[in-house]
């Protein structure tokens, strides 16, 4: 028996030495695969090495591989090299898009690409050598192809492979790693897969390639067939509409008190509400915005509910009250949809409608989108003089606030003239990033002043170079310059009957480590404070997602409206709560609305954010990592109430993709309502 075994073991470790010489360049892919997978996660999700994610790669990547041995010898390398170059593309990208979206890139998305001409700065900004570190695999992959050539390697494999049998016994490794990891994932991971809205999550269960994969059914599916999954689609339409959304419908006290207004958004880019709270040397950071604040109402825990979109998805959400799609954006994906809208529901009752931005037409789309929104006219780039690039007067994507709201204070008091009631939208430019335009910006001093050890007083400016310091200048000029426009507005003979709606689109886009240097950052050395140092604040992940939100307010000059509505709203608010208050308010109803009345639902409301996380009035729960953060202490949170709201927000953006996917407003709503705004007008 001994020698048996002997002659056993020594059998497969030869077999074994066989393998490993033989496939020497199947092998180099296998390795060099692994680590590509392995380092998207490490500056992505974390967990690089977690057993899960690395099965689901390697099961990949060995049946991708497999198909290598059915291509000739002299031609694999071209196979394998090809492989590894879409890995890491895939790779690099993510880890790109992760910076600036804290999730992955979906196919559906690529068709926005084109709107990052007026926002490389921004792109290039944030890169370092370490984002192209995945380069280096393919580099190394052909170096090792190099070496293996001028030995006899090619020449022995001709003789000796079996490229069938390694075939076969490499993709059924592969397999078993696949059936392994299918069969251990529960159906909350299938759910997701299935979905594709909680990016973070299908990574860190499924790994970055089935992710990609899955990612590009999920985004051609409908692109394929219209009518794939579209009756499920719509079952589950009418179920949400017909039973449980007339909860929080119902009359308040601000029900019609602002019919007949005229109604203006004032589209704030990059607006953060921690800026109010921000004073430097006595100076406010936002002192209109404050003081907007102060005289009117004002909404301090609401959120922007954007994907890739940015502020496309908010101008979208803002009108629609809908979420962003799960794979693409709206804005270039889905575009020619049929929406019911604020512009559409107030054209109905005789107001005309308009938008003004002074970026071109073609960013985000918007020749096409605003029309299909219900804007009726559209002051772009082409109807404004654009200074020089060199002129103080162009500012990053072009045309300043301060010069874009003299310019369109002429456009807006003609608007009135012309047109008894009237709504808008206006969209502003300069406080995109990157915030780095600082000879533009004027003076705004961050220094701090202190009194060093010896009892000498310092003053140290160690904020404007850092990404914060150069954010927040930026936004004190946008807000002097929406300051100049509130003066234009008080002065003018007009908008005496008008309401004016501000919010911050979206936040700066910052990096958690870029805004801790703003909270953690010792004046006096330039460092940052350890957790053991007094000063230090804790400002983990869950705080940073919760200082996302931005400001919404609703003011006018008008003294009758300012007495009306007036006060700080403390409810957890939403960008898609938005239209169904203002509705209310403005004597309009959006029947497809997936958002509430403020008034009505209160602290009830959930905002379900397209990644899947979600805010409630007692917490912030983070879908990927299934955790929560307790933001009303003192709370007992119950399972059954954490299970209750993460259905509400799964099913929110079930019902939200399958309105915009398969246009059901226009295919369904006529069969669910009978006004006339959701009959299924012409197709163009």
């Amino acid at each position: 028996m001994k020698i048996n075994l002997k002659n056993i073991f020594n059998k497969i470790r030869k077999s074994t030495a066989l393998y490993l010489t033989t496939n020497k360049l199947f092998f180099a892919y296998l390795i060099l695969s692994i680590i590509g997978t392995i380092t998207v996660r490490i500056f992505t999700v974390g967990n690089p090495f977690s057993l899960k994610p690395l099965l689901v790669d390697i099961a990949f990547i060995l049946i991708l591989g497999s198909l290598g041995y059915l291509i000739k010898n002299n031609k694999r390398f071209t196979y394998f090299m090809t492989l590894i170059i879409i890995y890491t593309l895939a790779e690099f990208i993510n880890h790109i898009y992760y910076i600036f979206y804290n999730s992955f890139a979906s196919f559906g998305e690529l068709a926005g690409l084109g709107q990052a001409e007026t926002v490389t700065g921004a792109i290039f900004e944030k890169l370092s050598f370490l984002n192209f570190i995945y380069f280096i695999l393919p580099i190394l992959y052909f170096l090792i192809y190099r070496y293996l050539s001028k030995t006899s390697y090619h020449q022995i494999i001709a003789k000796i492979e079996n490229s069938k049998k390694m075939f076969i016994s490499t993709i059924i490794i592969g397999g078993l790693f696949l059936f392994y990891s299918l069969t251990t994932a529960t159906g909350t991971d299938y759910s997701r897969l299935a979905k594709q809205w909680n990016r973070g999550a299908i990574v860190e269960r499924f790994g970055i390639i089935m992710y990609q994969g899955n990612d590009l059914i999920q985004t051609l599916r409908p692109r394929i067939s219209s009518l794939f999954g579209y009756e499920e689609s719509a079952k589950l339409f009418k179920e949400y509409f017909t039973t449980n959304e007339n909860k929080y419908d119902s009359k308040n006290k601000y029900t019609g008190v602002l019919e007949g207004y005229n109604l203006i958004f004032v589209h704030m880019e990059s607006i953060g509400e921690f800026l109010m709270d921000l004073k430097f040397n006595g100076q406010e950071v936002t002192p209109t915005i404050n003081k907007l604040a102060k005289e009117g109402m004002f909404f301090n825990n609401f959120y922007p509910q954007v994907s890739s979109g940015t502020s496309s998805d908010t101008e979208f959400t803002l009108l629609t009250s809908l979420l962003p799609v799960s794979s693409g954006i709206v804005f270039t994906s889905y575009y020619d949809r049929h929406y019911t809208t604020i512009p559409k529901l107030l054209i109905e009752k005789g107001y005309h409608t308009f938008s003004m931005h002074g970026n071109y037409a073609s960013m985000w789309n918007r020749e096409k989108v605003h029309p299909n929104l219900g804007y009726e006219e559209m002051y772009f780039r082409d109807t404004f003089e654009i200074p020089d690039k060199d002129d103080k007067d162009y500012i990053n994507l072009g045309i300043s606030d301060s010069a874009f709201y003299k310019q369109a204070m002429p456009k807006l008091e003609a608007i009135e003239q012309n047109n008894e009631h009237y709504m808008g939208t206006i969209i502003t430019l300069s406080n995109h990033s990157p915030f780095a335009f600082m000879d533009k910006y004027g003076e705004f001093d961050l220094s701090t002043t202190f009194t060093d050890a010896s009892g000498v007083k310092q003053t140290t400016d160690y904020l404007s170079d850092t990404a914060v310091g150069k954010y927040i200048k930026s936004a004190h000029y946008a807000d002097v310059s929406l300051g100049e426009f509130i003066n234009y507005i008080q002065e003018s003979k007009y908008f005496n009957n008008t309401v004016f709606v501000l919010y911050g689109d979206h936040d700066a886009k910052l990096t958690r480590k870029e805004i801790n240097e703003l909270y953690n950052m010792n004046p006096q050395t330039g460092e940052l404070y350890t957790e053991e140092n007094i000063e230090y604040i804790d400002y983990n992940s869950f705080e940073h997602d919760l200082n996302k939100n931005t400001p919404l307010i609703i003011w006018s000059k008008n003294k009758n409206i300012q007495n009306k509505l007036k006060g700080t709203i403390s409810y957890p608010m939403g960008m898609i709560d938005v239209a169904p208050t203002l509705s209310n308010m403005l004597g309009i109803k959006n029947e497809f609305a997936l958002g509430h009345d403020i008034f009505n639902i209160k602290n009830k409301n959930i905002v379900t954010f397209p990644n899947g996380n979600f805010l409630t009035n007692n917490l912030y729960y983070n879908g990927s990592s299934e955790k929560y953060y307790i933001t009303k202490i003192g709370t007992a949170i119950e399972q059954d109430y954490i299970d209750e709201c993460k259905k509400y927000a799964e099913t929110q953006l079930e019902v939200s993709n399958a309105i915009i996917v398969h246009d059901l407003i226009y295919n369904e709503g006529p069969t669910l309502y009978s006004s006339e705004i959701h009959g299924k007008e012409e197709k163009e």
